[in-house]
């Protein structure tokens, strides 16, 4: 008898212990209050700083360059500092066939010279014949021995002569220009000895040298880019933006400009390129891309360490809303087309549908289906249902 209820007791005792391990728990969960709170809608990107006006100052002339002597960061005067100083380059050498040619133009031109002053002797010897005949054709007109026509004809022939020497001479001008034009073909490097140092570039604005391009000495094509110049104090700032994002973003917009290395600066979106780039992403997706400009508010000493193409984080203000019921993004989760949370009620989550206003990576606004004070459960897990018995973890 004693044995068969020791035996009923053991069987008792682990019924007991197999029913006590297969009785659902609570489940543990991570909740939170709702209250009031603002939300702002941003857009957030990464940028870089650019100074608003940037001066490249080129080469005027073909020449040899002498060394640069600014650095990344001198200050430099408009129309006073001089940026770089130019020497006109040598001529070229000749090789044997344009040398040739060179000076058969030499001789050519030469030739043209000897035809030209023989021109000008033989329209002087012409001149000084119609002269003479001038003079006796006076005396014969005062005689009567000639008519008043034949006199009127000698001052006609001195007149012409006069013109023809005149004429000539100036033909002589140019075939020796045309001489000296030939020569100087000829002319090669190091015998120029005509050619001045130096052409002096000045900066064409106030401000600092922001990169040097080309520094040592050296011949250089007109046009060769030599400093770039602008004045730090003017800076703005560029984010290229998605498409999707850039139609959302209007003028005025306030913004703020973060992740540099100092403060929090404030900044207004000063214009929105009408026209869109492509660019390929790091993970090889084209996308249509918008440069957006912002100008920089507040006392130009507080991004005085911000310097030209640094690299920034660009956050723009759409949208803001004050005192709002607010639910964190973490407890929303989807229930067919609509948002759905659970809500704990006397140790039980309670499904509610939600109808959700204007949201952030935060929190959204809640219009409809939980109230302020209401709890709600953060990142609820698949073994959350309606009605499932939950452990309240203490409210962040």
């Amino acid at each position: 008898m004693l044995r068969r209820l020791i035996t009923i007791l053991v069987l008792i005792v682990a019924a007991g212990a197999l029913a006590w391990a297969l009785w659902p728990r609570p489940i543990a969960v991570e909740t939170t209050k709702i209250d009031r709170r603002n939300i702002e809608i941003s857009i957030e990107e990464e940028g870089k700083s650019q100074i608003r006006d940037v001066f490249t100052v080129s080469a005027p002339i073909t020449g040899q360059m002498q060394r640069v002597n600014l650095h990344a960061g001198d200050a430099v005067t408009k129309d006073e500092t001089v940026v770089a100083s130019m020497q006109p380059a040598d001529p070229g050498l000749l090789d044997a066939r344009a040398r040739r040619v060179a000076e058969a133009a030499v001789e050519a031109a030469r030739a043209g010279v000897d035809l030209a002053a023989a021109q000008v002797r033989e329209a002087e010897a012409q001149l000084a014949f119609a002269k003479e005949e001038l003079d006796r054709a006076s005396t014969l007109v005062r005689r009567g021995t000639i008519s008043q026509r034949a006199y009127d004809k000698a001052k006609l022939d001195v007149e012409t002569a006069a013109a023809a020497v005149e004429s000539a001479k100036a033909q002589l001008r140019v075939r020796q220009r045309e001489l000296e034009s030939a020569e100087a073909a000829l002319i090669e490097g190091g015998k120029a000895g005509g050619a001045t140092c130096c052409v002096d570039v000045r900066a064409p604005v106030s401000g600092r040298v922001l990169r040097v391009l080309t520094e040592s000495e050296q011949v250089v094509q007109a046009g060769t880019p030599l400093v770039e110049i602008g004045d730090p104090a003017d800076l703005e700032i560029v984010s290229d933006l998605l498409s999707r994002d850039a139609v959302r973003i209007k003028p005025g917009a306030a913004a703020t400009i973060e992740g540099w290395g100092g403060p929090v600066l404030a900044a207004t979106v000063s214009r929105v390129d009408p026209s869109a780039i492509t660019k390929v992403s790091a993970l090889g997706i084209e996308e249509q891309r918008v440069n957006t400009i912002l100008s920089l508010e507040g006392d130009p000493s507080s991004w005085a360490g911000l310097g030209h193409g640094f690299r920034v984080v660009v956050r723009i203000s759409l949208w803001k809303g004050q005192n709002l019921i607010a639910v964190p993004i973490g407890s929303l989760f989807r229930q067919g087309a609509d948002w759905a949370a659970y809500v704990v009620v006397d140790g039980k989550a309670v499904l509610r549908s939600l109808q959700i206003g204007a949201r952030n990576t935060e929190y959204a606004e809640v219009k409809s289906g939980v109230a302020e004070g209401d709890v709600v459960i953060l990142h609820p897990s698949d073994l959350i249902g309606d009605g499932t018995a939950v452990s309240v973890g203490p409210s962040p």
